[in-house]
């Protein structure tokens, strides 16, 4: 099943996600978010995205690679993840996401972290990344905290996108995929 993306401006997006109950069958939900995040083009997708207020993301880091990148991608889901550590050099990566197409802004993060999470399986792991695999790690992570990438934005940068913001939250975006909007 494919679902629609909710936009920005819809309060799912700013509020935490509650944790998913130990042993729960989402595999059925993993599957379908996979779909929709291929369906969307997206490399990452939270549940929050889809209007699910669970900690539960997925992603592919692998489709942000090139080939002679030493990196090597992962396609893998989160369950209930905690971020225990981040660290390394910062370092800035023009970012966007599906819940505010068409707006893009550089954004400074740590380039490694250590992640606790559990598989589809409900197998714990305790595990550390980096480089691009982290970014998309951590941009996900936030939207089960509430957070959004263009909250890292400041002063005029922020002010300069509100009329933007707005826009897609009435719909005055263009997209490929469907999308729920708060404000239309």
């Amino acid at each position: 099943m494919i679902y629609p993306i909710v936009a920005y401006g819809n309060p799912i997006l700013k509020r935490e996600a509650e944790e998913i109950e130990e042993g729960k069958d989402v595999s059925a939900l993993i599957s379908d978010m996979f779909d929709t995040m291929g369906n969307a083009s997206g490399v990452g997708l939270a549940a929050p995205q889809i209007n699910q207020g669970i900690r539960l993301f997925v992603m592919d880091s692998s489709l942000m690679l090139d080939e002679e990148d030493e990196e090597k991608g992962i396609r893998r889901a989160f369950i209930n993840p905690i971020i225990l550590d981040e660290y390394g050099d910062d370092f800035g990566f023009e970012e966007g996401c599906l819940s505010i197409p068409e707006i893009r802004a550089e954004i400074i993060r740590p380039e490694k972290l250590t992640l606790e999470y559990y598989d589809e399986n409900w197998k714990l792991h305790e595990e550390e990344f980096s480089g691009m695999t982290a970014r998309v790690i951590q941009h996900e992570y936030d939207h089960l905290e509430g957070i959004l990438f263009v909250d890292y934005l400041k002063g005029l940068k922020k002010r300069l996108l509100k009329s933007k913001l707005i826009d897609v939250s009435k719909g005055k975006v263009s997209t490929d995929y469907r999308m729920i909007y708060p404000l239309r």
